[in-house]
């Protein structure tokens, strides 16, 4: 009688095969299903001047919309319900040449709502294939010949069409639910396009501010060099975008990276920016979009915020 040999796998094999398993099941989640798991994250802060209602405000960002992606479109138009006092948007609307269509489907129940608004880079140049390793070895670099998008027709969308005023390097004094408040915003700093110097005139050109009034800064991205000249301008609360939360996170740890240079714990949600004494409240969007190339999100669901800022005491 013939004895055949059994032969034993050996472990490394199945260190390995289990690794491939994990690898596979995780990019299936982060590309088939965690992409299309939008939420309402929802916080409150205290940054009004005293005595100032409560506002509910809305911050939509990095939607880098293609006009093929109408489940992002109905879920954004459905945030209409929400009935916001205010919307602030931090930029990278869009995400293709044709994005714009989806914008105006995505964002048109939201008009007549308040509104204020910043530039991302790729509202202003067409995003272009690159290795989405790179991602993860440090801030991205801009393109050297950048197909430019049709900026002019989103901001007169905006501004025309839902009436929200252009905050880049620009300052504005406007009335949100019976409360004054002074905005004002810096073009995307991460393609040097802010302008901070420019602000201390055009915050001095509307006027002194009224007693009750409040300070809110808007930004894209949320460099500490820009943070830290809002905080000297007297801003009582800032919203930014641009991290996407860090897009591809470690479940338990959070981002792995922020592309830009605040500290990754403060890579997503509200959290508090101190400077020369000061501390704000600060709200980073994770956003609720992706570039084209890289349709992925991992431990970092597709957001937006209801943020109800109130009185300080």
């Amino acid at each position: 009688m013939q004895l055949t040999a059994r032969r034993s796998v050996h472990p490394a094999l199945i260190a390995l095969g289990a690794v491939g398993a994990l690898g596979a099941g995780a990019a299936i989640w982060g590309i088939g299903i965690e992409r299309y798991l939008f939420t309402v994250r929802e916080a409150t802060a205290s940054a009004l001047a005293p005595g100032s209602a409560p506002i509910r405000v809305l911050h939509l960002s990095d939607a880098h919309m293609a006009p093929w992606q109408r489940r992002k479109q109905d879920w954004l138009a459905s945030l209409a319900q929400l009935q916001p006092d205010l919307v602030v948007n931090t930029g990278d609307n869009l995400g293709h040449r044709d994005g714009l269509d989806g914008i105006r489907r995505a964002f048109e129940p939201l008009a007549g709502i308040p509104g204020v608004f910043v530039h991302g880079s790729n509202d202003v140049s067409e995003p272009a294939p690159r290795n989405p390793l790179k991602y993860f070895t440090g801030p991205s670099e801009r393109h050297r010949d950048p197909d430019p998008l049709d900026t002019a027709a989103m901001d007169s969308f905006f501004i025309d069409e839902l009436g929200w005023t252009d905050l880049n390097n620009a300052a504005a004094r406007l009335e949100v639910a019976g409360n004054t408040i002074d905005f004002f915003g810096t073009d995307d700093a991460h393609q040097d396009q802010d302008r901070l110097e420019e602000l201390p005139a055009a915050i001095d050109a509307l006027g002194a501010r009224p007693e009750r009034a409040s300070a809110i800064a808007v930004t894209h991205a949320p460099y500490r060099r820009v943070l830290d000249g809002f905080v000297d301008l007297g801003a009582e609360a800032i919203f930014a975008g641009h991290t996407h939360g860090g897009q591809v996170c470690l479940p338990g740890f959070g981002a792995l990276v922020a592309n830009c240079d605040i500290p990754l714990r403060q890579a997503k949600g509200l959290s508090t920016w101190t400077h020369d004494g000061r501390s704000v409240p600060l709200n980073v969007s994770a956003g609720c979009g992706h570039s084209i190339y890289a349709p992925v999100r991992f431990a970092c669901r597709p957001e937006a915020t209801l943020l109800t800022l109130t009185a300080r005491r």
